[in-house]
């Protein structure tokens, strides 16, 4: 079952993730990325796909935070597997749930295994992932990982969308790339958007240079 993109803009580029997936969200100092990885797990959580969450951060704080964005009317319990790590070696254990995987912080859990180290858990990940039909969501902080490890993980995803932002004369402009992705999807633009920490708005409108 896929997943659909229930971001008003962003879904008419991209409608749905495939299951057996790998797909990596990256970005800067922005906590969009974030956002929208929580975005996606709630989406799964309401079609009754289990969600396997492994963070770098507090638990009970990511816990509060899918709690407020799911509203009152949703409870997070009975759904989430949550696991907080300061690193990884594999995650095999956590990807033959099924549903969706996400992985926030995941150049941080990984930071400290060689390239060859690197590619092997992505290999094997993937091999689980086609076979459990789990949806992979890894959250990575750009120019965290060596320039080598991180050619690995943009060379051994399916999909890759980039959160980036710019100095303007404006101001900073916030914009979305998709380089990659895993039906042929590429997106060889800007698109502009804008977060306020509650809700992340796509505007396709406006031209990003």
């Amino acid at each position: 079952m896929s997943l659909p993109v229930e971001v008003p803009g962003l879904d008419t580029i991209i409608p749905r993730i495939s299951e057996g997936t790998i797909v990596i969200v990256e970005s800067g100092a922005d906590s969009a990325k974030s956002f929208f990885i929580r975005r996606l797990a709630l989406t799964a959580a309401r079609l009754g796909q289990p969600v396997t969450f492994v963070t770098s951060r507090d638990q009970e704080e990511v816990r509060s935070l899918l709690s407020r964005e799911a509203g009152p009317d949703f409870q997070v319990d009975g759904w989430l597997h949550l696991h907080e790590r300061d690193a990884v070696q594999r995650l095999d254990e956590f990807g033959r749930a099924g549903g969706i995987l996400a992985v926030d912080s995941f150049s941080f859990l990984t930071l400290e295994l060689t390239g060859t180290e690197l590619a092997g858990l992505l290999r094997s990940l993937r091999g689980i992932c086609r076979t459990d039909q789990t949806l992979v969501i890894l959250a990575t902080d750009r120019g965290m990982l060596p320039s080598q490890s991180e050619a690995i993980v943009h060379h051994l995803a399916d999909g890759l969308l980039q959160f980036h932002a710019k100095e303007s004369g404006e101001g900073i402009v916030r914009f979305i790339r998709i380089p990659k992705w895993s039906d042929g999807t590429f997106v060889d633009r800007n698109v502009y958007y804008e977060f306020d920490g509650r809700r992340l708005a796509i505007d396709l409108r406006s031209r990003v240079l």
